[in-house]
């Protein structure tokens, strides 16, 4: 059996575990296994008949009060006691803040590792061979596990689409759960300033990069981005002027994204850029350099002067609108 954690907060779904539901989903087909999905929570959680709408064999909901905020402690012991119930062989997660606190420790209670943050999957006839980034993404390394399972993975947020989870009818379940002492307790989340945004959320980027020339002409973009409903985004050199606020960066140092569109303007493709936003559904590219990397990775890309393109393609998008 795989097992997949579907996170959220008070019942509100974190949309990344929808990728890795499709993940699931997608090694359960390669491996000829079952997929269910496990909810830890301290009620009867809401969520879980939505993720019963999923593909999925059944919905687990770990129930426990001490799981009503998340702490490492006691997602760390709802995981090992639902793995060894369900005899997991396979337990599959989005790489979040979150994941990355706990999931290696119920890997260690089981003498195991996590294969963490990849980006893609192949079948070798039966062998899952998982690809990860290693250094700032210059390089792709291939990992394999072995021997007795459980074994964790996590995916990169984009590399499966949460679109793609297949849909289907799933029974739920509740199973009680004991929970040790919990040694952290958490604090008030941080508030975050009114002008702040997840952008990992975002179904439409437009992202700005040295090209723009001044604070000034980040209107152009901002027009575009209104036409477009999208949000405003960065690469580094912007966020270092102080131009953009730093919870606009994308790239190694700043978020990591994949939207359904993403428009890089002026960007010339950095991989420290490229690294926090490649796996953008569509990435459409302006740039006045013919040789900028980012071409090499876009899906559509104009070689011209922002300032001309751009006005131009803002009034198409209004024409197309109406």
């Amino acid at each position: 059996m795989i097992l997949v954690f579907i996170e959220h907060k008070d019942c509100v779904l974190n949309k990344t575990s929808l990728e890795a539901v499709a993940a699931a989903q997608s090694m359960g087909r390669d491996l000829g296994m079952e997929v269910a999905a496990v909810i830890p929570c301290a009620v009867d959680c809401a969520l879980a008949q939505e993720i019963a709408a999923y593909d999925v064999s059944k919905v687990i909901v770990a129930k426990n009060a001490k799981l009503s905020t998340y702490t490492p402690d006691g997602y760390t012991d709802a995981f090992e006691q639902v793995i060894k119930a369900t005899n997991a062989n396979w337990v599959v997660m989005a790489h979040t803040y979150q994941v990355r606190d706990f999931c290696p420790r119920v890997a260690t209670r089981f003498g195991s590792e996590m294969v963490g943050d990849c980006i893609r999957y192949k079948n070798e006839g039966g062998q899952l061979v998982f690809t990860r980034r290693i250094f700032l993404g210059k390089l792709d390394a291939d990992v394999t596990v072995g021997g007795e399972g459980p074994h964790f993975v996590t995916f990169q947020s984009g590399a499966f689409r949460g679109d793609d989870a297949a849909a289907g009818t799933a029974s739920v379940e509740s199973m009680d759960i004991e929970v040790g002492d919990i040694r952290m307790r958490p604090e008030e989340p941080f508030q975050e300033s009114k002008a702040a945004v997840d952008l990992t959320k975002s179904e439409i980027i437009v992202a700005i990069g040295r090209g723009i020339k001044s604070e000034e002409n980040i209107k152009v973009a901002e027009e575009l981005a209104e036409v477009l409903g999208a949000d405003i985004a960065a690469s580094r050199p912007i966020c270092d002027a102080d131009w953009l606020p730093i919870d606009r960066q994308i790239g190694s140092s700043g978020q990591t994204v994949a939207p359904k569109v993403y428009f890089a303007l002026g960007i010339s493709g950095a991989i420290q850029h490229i690294v926090g936003m490649k796996n953008s559904g569509a990435i459409v590219a302006i740039n006045k350099d013919a040789e900028a990397p980012i071409f090499d990775i876009a899906d559509y890309g104009i070689v011209g002067d922002l300032f001309e393109a751009v006005p131009v393609l803002i009034e198409e998008i209004k024409k197309a609108k109406g």
